[in-house]
């Protein structure tokens, strides 16, 4: 943002600034490139496009509920260049035209240099016209952030690229949450991004401004489900390149617990495969147990009884006694959950008033299930069952990786290693 006192070339009341804006909203590309390249007095005018200080002036007409909280608002201005529409919008052909005469690439009147604006735009040709004219592959925009850090969508690999190829710096930390490029990558679930950070050098364990590693920012990462096998290959990839499993952030999580708090089975288990502490307690006393439990209302879908059941095959503890009607509570809408909980202790005092705490819905809509939890409070659990937690018991935490190599038929296997069966014996 420029300050209040700046006086752009083309002012927002100005006809080029008009038509410039209408050509912008519009999507009109032809007449944007006629505007910015044969309109203009020079070419690293200063154009406004957008004012918001009109708003403070006492004889604008507001709504009063506007009016009340009027002393908040910021003077904000839009400012820019040619060059940064041009490369804003991708035009390769504009960008070269006023490079050539001389547009400066490295001016920022609106806190954004033309680079950041290819960049976010992820327009490879005009990074690399503006990089081949000497622009500042390090320039830091007004939030903090150099262009590396924009590169934050699939499309602006081939920026990356050309960036590292022009000397950009790999471990830069920037922006309030001093985040590198890694962990900007590791945030979006861009692996190619990664593995290309990686290969140039890339601390893998740096640590951002909340303490976090590249692998932690991944598993906490709220990314849609169709974006999940990226982010899978990316904290593959991390790991392989030597990232720490374990590393805590500044309020003592770990990737797992995150990663149990997305309810994301398949990376909770990756993390495990990799030595990740199950039993880990974060500042606030939480595990990655108790983690997956809070979301298990939010994500029946996510098949939250997978990650609960890696999580105890190895070497979680399972959920406090007296604490288990809490847990039926929040839990009830996913009996898989429950029914692997459950399984995990030798005995459980199960009492018939637990059904006061499950919904009746879904109660109805589980009933062969929760008939036989509540069958349990008449009658002890079976010796089979009372086998099986021996043997868990003297597996530990190596359950996971034992059970399978033992010789008994799948289906035992299965057994030992808590796979639910939709009801309780």
């Amino acid at each position: 943002m420029a300050g209040p006192d700046c006086l752009p070339d083309y002012p927002l009341t100005s006809d080029l600034a008009k038509r410039l804006k209408s050509a912008l909203d519009a999507g009109d590309e032809g007449a944007v490139s006629d505007l910015i390249c044969t309109q203009v007095r020079h070419v690293d005018a200063v154009v406004e496009l957008a004012n918001a200080d009109w708003m403070k002036h006492p004889s604008a007409q507001l709504p009063p509920g506007v009016l009340l909280g009027l002393w908040t608002l910021e003077y904000k201005r839009e400012l820019t260049t040619p060059l940064c529409i041009a490369a804003a919008r991708g035009h390769a052909a504009c960008v070269s035209h006023l490079l050539r005469r001389g547009a400066d690439p490295n001016a920022s009147p609106g806190g954004r240099g033309p680079l950041h604006e290819a960049c976010l735009g992820g327009h490879t040709a005009c990074a690399q016209l503006l990089l081949q004219r000497r622009a500042d592959p390090d320039l830091l925009s007004a939030d903090g952030l150099a262009p590396l850090h924009l590169c934050h969508t699939a499309v602006s690999l081939g920026c990356a690229q050309v960036l590292l190829e022009h000397g950009a710096s790999v471990n830069r930390a920037g922006g309030a949450g001093r985040d590198t490029p890694l962990h900007v990558a590791a945030q979006r679930g861009l692996d190619e991004h990664a593995r290309l950070y990686l290969g140039r050098g890339a601390r893998v364990d740096a640590r951002n401004g909340r303490g976090e590693t590249a692998l932690s920012a991944a598993c906490g990462a709220a990314l849609r489900p169709e974006e999940g096998a990226r982010s899978l290959r990316l904290c593959a990839l991390l790991l392989r390149g030597g990232a720490a499993v374990d590393a805590r952030d500044g309020d003592e999580r770990s990737p797992l617990h995150k990663a149990c708090g997305q309810a994301n089975p398949g990376l909770a288990c990756l993390l495990l495969r990799h030595g990740a502490d199950a039993a880990a307690l974060d500042y606030g006393g939480a595990s990655p147990l108790t983690r997956v439990l809070q979301t298990v209302a939010c994500a029946p879908q996510a098949a939250p009884e997978r990650t609960v059941q890696a999580l105890l095959n190895h070497g979680s503890p399972t959920v406090w006694p007296d604490a288990f009607p809490k847990v039926l509570k929040t839990c009830a809408s996913a009996p898989a959950v429950i029914e692997v909980l459950v399984n995990s202790y030798p005995q459980l005092r199960v009492s018939e008033s637990w059904k006061e705490v499950i919904p009746d819905n879904v109660f109805q809509a589980h009933r062969p299930f929760y008939a036989s939890l509540l069958a349990l409070a008449r009658a002890p659990r079976r010796l089979q069952h009372l086998c099986r937690c021996a043997i868990r018991r003297r597996l530990g935490r190596k359950c996971f990786h034992l059970v399978p190599l033992s010789p008994v038929p799948k289906s035992l296997q299965n057994y030992l290693l808590l796979e639910p069966e939709g009801v309780l014996h």
